[in-house]
């Protein structure tokens, strides 16, 4: 509920506190006073549209300060996708500057207008003579009939059977999305899975080839240098080699080594040598024959080497990144060769799923015509209590699309005259009407809203004090189990508030004030007088006010 509202700045008041109690709370005063200005003030701070004309004059800013508490679970839901704490107290700020522009601020945490009305609806509801919005609007009306359900299955049960036909619809949408595109990627994975399949691609055999590539282009060279070691090692005709001459000197000493022992040392140091010259002589050979290779195959090593160039540039940088995308692609075409066989069991599901949310829809409706009618009863009942006895409400079905809610459109329907056919509210209802049309539905629908605070601005418009007398007993009864804003001119609604602020406009220094005061019992009686006498407050009123307050 509404626990509090601060006002600095909003057209003639300067600065008001106001403390708004459970039950029935009023606001009175003289005509001009400002009591739709605290209206315009709980409006601008739930988000509605506001202009520069809202802050006073000569004022830089106009700032609307809201305290709510108890917030319910819709709330407090909205607030966690918000990301905004939601502590006991819910504060929404409003700043207006004088450019004209505006900011708002949900504990603590800046929101758009947009947010800020999203939240409002959830918090207030307004009814004046210009703003009855629920009512207004067509698409918000089966909430009402909702509301009074007394089972929530069939609306649960549709939900349900719509949520699964929203599913089976995306994943068939998706499969049949394009068939020009569901072609053009089969025949774009054909090619990929040809391509590399055809590759024989092997994992390592890129640095195999890189290294084999580089023995090749230097076969030359290193032919000519193993042929030479070998020359050295072996000689020619007319040049001894390396190794032979090794083995000479070696026979040179063999006969002396056994003399003394650096002769020995020696010997054994050329034999050494010799089997070293021996061993490097055949691993020279042996090198040599193993570098063979045939006339062109330089060139089928760079070809492969190329044709894994241009593979890590499409399907990975390695030969086993390139085999997981070649894997990939055969799954993706067995997929979408297996699709249809998918879309033939999905449009059975589909026609299926669709059969039982109109099944679902049916019964959803069906029940929402007998609260329908119910409704209407009711409502019927209420308003010629309300002293309404000639307007006529119904509640219109027609069967539109499929939708989160069913397929009914629903609409209220008025005829103010016998023998009138009913029509939308919107086109026939003058404010006051709406006000009490809305206030016949909500004492049905007391227990029953999520919202916990009313605000009705000048329902007593052109009615009766007996009339008023009644609205004042509606209020009442509604604000038994929701928090009720009432701006009236009314001493017969006044008199039966729980909390009564009188709305004052005084002048001084030129200027302009409005002043919002809790009044005690003794100063309603003095305001309930001087709403019923104008401003000659007489006994014969002021006794007339303590038979109101007293409800005799």
């Amino acid at each position: 509920m509404l626990k509090s509202l601060n006002i600095e700045n909003i057209a003639v008041i300067e600065k008001a506190a106001i403390e708004f109690s459970d039950g029935l709370n009023v606001m009175t005063g003289e005509t001009g006073a400002g009591k739709s200005i605290v209206v315009d003030a709980i409006n601008a701070v739930l988000g509605e549209r506001t202009s520069r004309e809202l802050v006073r004059h000569g004022a830089q800013q106009a700032l609307v300060t809201a305290v709510f508490e108890q917030a319910n679970d819709t709330v407090r839901e909205l607030l966690a996708d918000w990301l905004i704490p939601a502590d006991d107290e819910l504060i929404i700020v409003r700043r207006i500057t004088a450019a004209g522009k505006s900011e708002g601020r949900i504990n603590g945490v800046r929101a758009t207008a947009a947010q800020l009305k999203q939240l409002g609806t959830l918090l207030v509801n307004i009814h004046g003579q210009h703003d009855s919005q629920e009512l207004l609007n067509s698409e918000r009306h089966y909430r009402f009939i909702d509301m009074l359900a007394p089972d929530p299955q069939p609306y649960t049960a549709y939900t349900t059977a719509f949520q699964h036909l929203k599913q089976v619809r995306r994943e068939l949408k998706r499969l049949t999305k394009d068939a020009d595109d569901k072609d053009r990627q089969l025949e774009q994975l054909d090619y990929e899975i040809q391509e590399l399949t055809a590759a024989g691609i092997v994992p390592g055999e890129r640095e195999q080839l890189r290294q084999r590539r580089a023995l090749l282009q230097n076969a030359q060279g290193i032919l000519s240098a193993l042929a030479a070691v070998r020359s050295a090692f072996s000689g020619d005709d007319e040049t001894d080699g390396v190794q032979t001459l090794l083995q000479s000197a070696a026979k040179s000493l063999e006969s002396v080594a056994g003399v003394d022992g650096e002769l020995k040392k020696l010997y054994n140091m050329l034999t050494e040598l010799t089997d070293a010259a021996e061993a490097a002589k055949d691993a020279a050979e042996q090198k040599l024959s193993a570098v063979e290779f045939s006339e062109g195959e330089l060139e089928q090593l760079e070809e492969r080497l190329d044709m894994y160039y241009r593979f890590s540039t499409r399907y990975g940088d390695t030969e086993e990144a390139m085999l997981a995308y070649l894997d990939n692609a055969v799954a993706a075409r067995d997929a979408i060769v297996n699709s249809d066989e998918a879309i033939v069991r999905l449009s059975s599901e589909y026609d299926a799923a669709l059969e039982a949310v109109m099944q679902a829809a049916t019964a959803l409706s069906d029940a929402r015509k007998a609260v329908a009618a119910q409704l209407e009863r009711e409502v019927r009942e209420q308003l010629v209590y309300l002293d309404m006895p000639k307007i006529d409400f119904r509640v219109q079905f027609e069967q539109g699309n499929l939708s989160a809610t069913g397929f009914d459109k629903i609409e209220f329907l008025i005829s103010t005259n016998p023998g009138e056919p009913p029509k939308p509210l919107s086109k026939i209802a003058s404010g006051g009407e709406l006000s009490r049309i809305m206030l016949a539905i909500k004492s049905i629908l007391a227990k029953a809203d999520s919202v916990q605070t009313l605000i009705f601005d000048e329902i007593d418009t052109g009615v009766s004090g007996r009339a008023s007398r009644k609205i004042g007993y509606k209020l009442q009864k509604v604000a038994k189990h929701t928090q009720v804003i009432c701006v009236t001119h009314s001493a017969q609604i006044a008199s039966l508030a729980d909390a009564h602020l009188l709305i004052k406009k005084e002048f001084a220094d030129g200027r302009t004030y409005t002043h919002v005061t809790p009044l005690n019992r003794e100063q309603r009686k003095q305001e309930l007088a001087r709403i019923m006498g104008g401003m000659q407050v007489t006994e014969t009123l002021l006794q007339s006010a303590e038979e109101l307050l007293r409800g005799d």
